[in-house]
Formats: C-alpha cells, sequence, structure tokens
C-alpha cells in the first residue's frame, strides 16, 4: 500500500509538504509498512492538499482538502481499520467534473511522479521517440502532425506542422528547437502545471520535433518565477539523458539532440518569439521586424522552431494513437484539446482539457460548477492581457480559435478568468491595460506612448474624473495602436478596452455621465449612507470606521460624514441590518 500526495505548486501552497511530513511521522511512529510518494497536480486545484491512498491491488481512494490532522484520520480509520471516510472522500461530483473531460495534455498529471522516468516509461514515455527515430523520415513525422491539424497552443494557433516543415526546407545544418515556457498571462498557469507535473512528455515532444526539422540542440525558456518547475525540469533532462533519450547517436540512428534549460528574466514580452529568441542571445527582450522569420533566421541567425510547452506536450500522444485520432477531437478547424486554466469568480477553478468545439457555458457551468455564492455571470476574460471580454449573451459560443475571435476576444495560450455582477468592466480593462502597458517592452511608439495614453484615460474614468469623448478617443487610440504596432503585445493590448466598449459601453457611460459604477466596485465613485428605517443604533458600524466618520448615540439613527468618509466599506461589512447602502 502506498500513500501518493499532490505536490503541484498548487497543492505544496496549500499545505502538502506539511501533510507529507505528518503522514511520514505517523507511518514511522507507527512501524506500518506503507511508502509516501508524489505526484503533480490533477488540475483540481480548489481540492488540494490531494492524497491518494492506493492498496496493494491497485484500489484508489482519493482524499481532499487534507490538512495534518486528516492524516491521523485517514491512517487510522481508513488504512487500519478500513472505514470509509466520507466526509474526506472526493465527491461524485468532482469525479464527474473531471470525467467530463478529454485528457491528452494532462494524460499523466496527478497520476506518475514527476520526478521518476521510470514511472513515465510505465505509461509507454518515449515509445512515440523511438518509433519517430527509428521507423520514421522527418517527412513523415511532418506529415502525421499535419493529418492530426494541430495547432500551436501559445496563442496564435499557427498549425504546427508549417513551422516545423519551413524550418526543415531552410538550408543549413545547425539548427534549434526551442521551447516557450515564458507562460506570463496573468491567470494562466497551464504550461507550468505540465513542467511540473509531466517534463518528460515536453522532452519527448521535443525530441520528435527535432528530429523532424533536424535540429541537434533543444532550449526550453522559461521563466524564473517557475523554481519549481525548472528543478522538475532540469531532474528530467538528467535522467533522460542517463537513460540515453538524450545525447549523442541515439538509438544508434546517428541523430544527436540534447536539451538544456535558460531561466528568463519575467518580462511578458518574451513571449514573443523574436524577442524571446533575442533574449537567449543576451540582449534586451525586444521584437523585430518579420520576415524573416525564425524558421529562416532565429537564433544566432539559424533557422528555428519555437512552441511553447502545450504544443510539444501533444506530440507523444499523437504518435502513439495516430494523427487520425487525434483530427477526431474537436472541430473541423480546431482539432484535438485545449488546456484552460480557469479561475476567477469560479466555484470549481483549476485546469481542465476539453476537446474543441464545448461551449464556453459547459466549462463554466457543467464542468467549472457555476459562479461563486451563485451570483449572477457577467463575462469571461480569455487570452489574458491580450485578450478580451466575452459576455454572458455570448455564453454559448463554440470553443475553437475562429469562434473565439468573432467575439473580439483570442483563444491566447489558455487563460479563462470568469467575472460576477460585482465586477467593474472599465476597472477589469484599466487592470489589463495597465499590466500591457508596464510590460511593454518601448520599441514602438505607439506602444509605447499610446497605451499610457489610455491608461491615464481609464483611470481617470475609474475615478470619476471621466469626460465627455473620452469612449470615442479610447477607440480612435486602440485602432491606431493595432496598425503601428509592431508585435502581438501592442497589436492586441487594446483588445480588453475595445471588447468592454462593445459589450459593456453602458458601464463607461454610467462612470463618465452619472459618475456610478454600475458594479460598485470603483471606490472613488460609491457613496455610503445610513437607511434611517433599518439603522437600529448598533454602533457596530461607528466602531469599525476607521476615520471616524460615522456619528450618532446609541439606539438612535447614525450618518456618515461624506467629507471623512474615505469609502474602505467597513461599515457595509459589519452591519448586521443591512442598513448602511452603497451607491
Amino acid at each position: 500500500m502506498k500513500i501518493i500526495i499532490g505536490s503541484g505548486s498548487c497543492g505544496i501552497a496549500a499545505g502538502a509538504h506539511k501533510v507529507q511530513t505528518a503522514f511520514e511521522a505517523i507511518i514511522a511512529e507507527k512501524g506500518l509498512n506503507l511508502s509516501v510518494e508524489q505526484t503533480g497536480c490533477i488540475g483540481t486545484c480548489y481540492l488540494e492538499p490531494i492524497v491518494d491512498v492506493v492498496d496493494d491491488a491497485g484500489k484508489k481512494i482519493t482524499f481532499v482538502n487534507v490538512t495534518t490532522e486528516d492524516a491521523m484520520r485517514i491512517i487510522d480509520d481508513y488504512v487500519v481499520a478500513q472505514k470509509e471516510l466520507a466526509d474526506l472522500q472526493i465527491s461524485q461530483e468532482d469525479i464527474t467534473m473531471i470525467g467530463k473531460q478529454k485528457r491528452i495534455v494532462l494524460r499523466n498529471s496527478g497520476l506518475i511522479d514527476p520526478e521518476q522516468i521510470d514511472d513515465y516509461l510505465a505509461v509507454d514515455g518515449y515509445v512515440a521517440a523511438q518509433k519517430c527515430l527509428l521507423e520514421l523520415t522527418p517527412e513523415d513525422i511532418i506529415d502525421t502532425v499535419k493529418v492530426a491539424g494541430l495547432k500551436g497552443r501559445g496563442g496564435a494557433g499557427f498549425p504546427t506542422w508549417f513551422k516545423w516543415d519551413a524550418a526543415k526546407k531552410s538550408p543549413g545544418t545547425t539548427k534549434y528547437m526551442v521551447c516557450n515556457a515564458d507562460e506570463g498571462d496573468p491567470g494562466a498557469f497551464m504550461d507550468r502545471s505540465v513542467l511540473e507535473s509531466d517534463p518528460h512528455a515536453l522532452i519527448e515532444g521535443m525530441l520528435i520535433g527535432a528530429k523532424a526539422i533536424g535540429a541537434s540542440e533543444g532550449i526550453i525558456y522559461v521563466r524564473a518565477e517557475y523554481p519549481l518547475a525548472i528543478v522538475r525540469l532540469q531532474n528530467a533532462i538528467d535522467q533522460a539523458r542517463e537513460k540515453g533519450f538524450l545525447g549523442d547517436n541515439l538509438f544508434e540512428t546517428g541523430f544527436n539532440f540534447d536539451l538544456r534549460i535558460k531561466a528568463g528574466a519575467g518580462a511578458f514580452v518574451c513571449g514573443e518569439e523574436t524577442a524571446l529568441i533575442a533574449s537567449l542571445e543576451g540582449e534586451r527582450g525586444m521584437p523585430r521586424l518579420k520576415p524573416p522569420f525564425p524558421a529562416q533566421k532565429g537564433y544566432w541567425n539559424k533557422p528555428t522552431n519555437i512552441n511553447n510547452v502545450e504544443t510539444f506536450a501533444n506530440v507523444p500522444w499523437i504518435f502513439r494513437n495516430g494523427g487520425d485520432a487525434y483530427a477526431a477531437l474537436g472541430t473541423q478547424e480546431s482539432k484535438g484539446t485545449k488546456v484552460f486554466a480557469l479561475t476567477g469568480k469560479v466555484k470549481k477553478g483549476g485546469l481542465v482539457e476539453i476537446p474543441m468545439g464545448l461551449t464556453l457555458h459547459d466549462v463554466i457551468f457543467d464542468i467549472g460548477g457555476g459562479i461563486k455564492a451563485d451570483k449572477a455571470f457577467k463575462a469571461v476574460q480569455m487570452g489574458g492581457p491580450s485578450g478580451g471580454c466575452i459576455p454572458a449573451s455570448l455564453l454559448g459560443t463554440q470553443i475553437d480559435y475562429a469562434e473565439i475571435t468573432k467575439t473580439g476576444a483570442i483563444m491566447g495560450s489558455g487563460g479563462m478568468v470568469v467575472m460576477d455582477e460585482t465586477t467593474c468592466m472599465v476597472d477589469m480593462a484599466r487592470f489589463f491595460l495597465d499590466f500591457t502597458c508596464k510590460e511593454s517592452c518601448g520599441k514602438c511608439t505607439y506602444c509605447r506612448v499610446g497605451t499610457t495614453r489610455m491608461l491615464e484615460i481609464l483611470n481617470r474614468i475609474t475615478q470619476g474624473e471621466g469626460r465627455d469623448g473620452d469612449i470615442e478617443l479610447l477607440e480612435e487610440l486602440c485602432y491606431k495602436i493595432k496598425d503601428g504596432s509592431l508585435c502581438g503585445l501592442g497589436q492586441t493590448a487594446p483588445n480588453p478596452v475595445l471588447t468592454t466598449i462593445k459589450y459593456f459601453r453602458n458601464e463607461y457611460e454610467d462612470h463618465i455621465y452619472n459618475k456610478k459604477c454600475t458594479a460598485k466596485s470603483c471606490k472613488p465613485l460609491l457613496t455610503y449612507t445610513i437607511d434611517a428605517d433599518k439603522c437600529v443604533g448598533c454602533g457596530a458600524c461607528k466602531k469599525n470606521c476607521p476615520v471616524a466618520a460615522i456619528t450618532g448615540e446609541k439606539k438612535l439613527v447614525h450618518e456618515i460624514n461624506q467629507d471623512l468618509c474615505i469609502k474602505c466599506g467597513k461599515c457595509f461589512a459589519v452591519c448586521k441590518f443591512d442598513s448602511v447602502i452603497i451607491d
């Protein structure tokens, strides 16, 4: 019998290491013949820490939200006394939620130990790579990826086979295979989870791609803010090298390929491939004009292919199951599955992997469990700061590249931030524009100055200082920045503003003309008053006001001095009689 603890970043943050220590101490104290192992994240981050107990026959029981105190109960009641612990076990609802997904990229996440290559080999790891190196030509590999219809999962959705073919056909004996693991979108953690939970899937996918284009060296560009991912990835590279899956004369075919890691400094713009290449070369991460494309002149002016983690992680599955099997999933234009980081005001946040073609409603309500506290759904932000906000009226939108683009958002790398009725859409646009403004490399005037001017306008509007004509000025700036920017960061930075104006124009107008925030979120536009009919004079609001803005005698109606009120909301939070009103 063994105990397996989910030890991805989400699990560790929830206390997995403490739980593991507790189990090890209890087992040692009782002298039990139990091993304690680790695995990655299965995607249900809201259930962490997760503990699986697997008996000798392979039967697995999953316990969720496990604390150090629960560890003793699991050992005494379940392991020793063989009693059920229904209150700790994963619910049927959550099992159903996982069952609605189709896991290809996340096929091994939460099932294998990411630090043990033998676990990966036990689930047919590197079988696809051996097949490609021993039996297939580069043309065969590219044709299989073409049949599969795999598109790049980093955001642009460009056909993977086409990029591989272009790099293969570029003249030169020195070529590079690069993985973009510089996942920088707020709320996105798909690539990080794969690196932490199944790093060999990435290595195997890159190895197959390297054979296709003729690359002998690969580089994985990982942001330095992913320390656990870097440690596990380096461990996986070392183990793969020891087992003969990386290095010289692989499988005695004469093919050489090895990998190394480059830790990025956390610049969002380095997610753009030419800026990433500049960073790899030791230069400041700034985009350059294309053409030439990296497939012709990339890293050190040599032919270079760049895909992201999720793209490469699909590749081994495709070669084990066939391109046709992958193409059978999804829609006509968008094949296969897509991993999303489901975050925000959703009940069951975490990672989900679905076949392309499901609707937004399917993901947010059927898989994600709906909105926290059963509040009204308002919008979902897709594509991160480069994406857009899709309103409730478009919940039936099919999830594929073309349909999402029609809404004004983009698929992006897979961030899906859910918003409820309490979210101010003007402030949401301001938040994302603040991010892109700060992350602009500054090379383009339109991007550097234009986003700054837009942010100034949005700051004014959310501060109650909006002016007539601000909406039209924002739209004008948006289109000029899109047309005048060099790379994808500037070209897509206006998307959150354009989509919120398109679908929530009334909120902009309320801010500007009525000096009101519809969502009651922007503090400068709020007014706190006390309803004389409901106030019982308990004094709770007066006692908790940090600036003594509330006056009134006990058991008499209290009042708020608007000149002193700092709109902190403490009076509203502590009132038990619903007498504090927010306008």
